[in-house]
């Protein structure tokens, strides 16, 4: 398993974080998504250690890093200058930023907020929606809504109890429908699973959900853009840009892919047929030859 340095922010915050490869490479940020770790992009980081700089935390909430008690806390504005706070805190003047599901999330934010001033200089995107785009399919494709209704139970406390008592797996459960979900390699599970029994970890988990201000109606509610519907406010993205996705995703579905270009402008995809939501460790050896080009590529 990797080794984790304990990492202070200035804004209080303590990240445990695997860095790992030559200190003087090019440094590479990972974020995981929900409900995972560290340890989502291991394959990746484990092909590319040896000429770059690979910079993994467990983002606020999750491991043993800070989880303040309160969704407040997990604002997504919060979340996103954790990530510059690490890069500051490491001594990272400029960097990559990679990111899978809610950590996509962030990295779709880092990289529009941080391009302008050079700390960010590349993006790679691993089946995350692009916030405006997410926004505008939750509002009109019955598609994508429904496969989002999970969210809606994520953010109901009726389920507080339950995750009280039986940690956040319980609650997965119910809420995900998945047809095909993958197995957890038996390796990473022990350590999901003590996570995923905490209260403390879970609710921290969870309040990622809450606190966005992501709208997501039920599937009862009217389709189509409301009238005063204006979309987040992200600059659009110029440095360049990789979105991997594996298009059996069965929550993020593959319209996300479509009109990144408006958001984009020097856009690459990989589409990964056979792979579902967690495409950095379900298809590895597909990501790290995308990997691999787009870094190439634009180094």
């Amino acid at each position: 398993m990797s080794d984790l340095t304990r990492v202070k922010l200035a804004n209080g915050i303590e990240l445990d974080v695997w860095d790992t490869g030559p200190r003087d490479a090019p440094a590479l940020i990972f974020l995981h998504g929900f409900p995972e770790n560290h340890r989502t992009w291991r394959h990746q980081i484990e092909h590319l250690s040896d000429r770059y700089r690979c910079i993994a935390p467990d983002q606020r909430g999750y491991g043993n890093s800070s989880r303040p008690q309160g969704a407040e806390h997990y604002e997504t504005i919060a979340l996103v200058q954790d990530i510059a706070g690490l890069a500051e805190a490491l001594g990272v003047s400029s960097y990559t930023i990679l990111g899978h599901d809610w950590g996509g999330a962030i990295a779709w934010l880092v990289a529009a907020f941080g391009q302008a001033s050079g700390h960010v200089t590349r993006a790679v995107i691993a089946n995350a929606p692009h916030p405006v785009i997410y926004q505008r399919l939750l509002l009109t494709d019955p598609d994508q809504r429904a496969a989002s209704q999970y969210m809606r139970v994520f953010r109901d406390p009726a389920h507080d109890d339950t995750v009280r008592e039986h940690g956040l797996a319980g609650l997965m459960q119910t809420a995900l429908t998945w047809e095909n979900r993958p197995p957890y390699d038996p390796a990473e599970l022990g350590l999901l699973m003590q996570q995923w029994r905490n209260p403390e970890n879970s609710f921290a988990m969870l309040n990622w959900y809450r606190a966005s201000a992501v709208s997501v109606p039920s599937v009862d509610d009217p389709y189509g853009l409301p009238p005063e519907y204006s979309p987040p406010p992200v600059p659009k993205i110029e440095i360049p840009t990789l979105v991997v996705w594996g298009m059996n995703d069965e929550a993020l579905r593959p319209g996300n892919v479509e009109g990144l270009d408006d958001v984009v402008s020097d856009l690459t995809i990989e589409r990964i047929a056979d792979s579902g939501h967690f495409v950095p460790w379900e298809a590895p050896a597909a990501v790290n030859e995308a990997l691999d080009r787009f870094l190439e590529r634009t180094a």
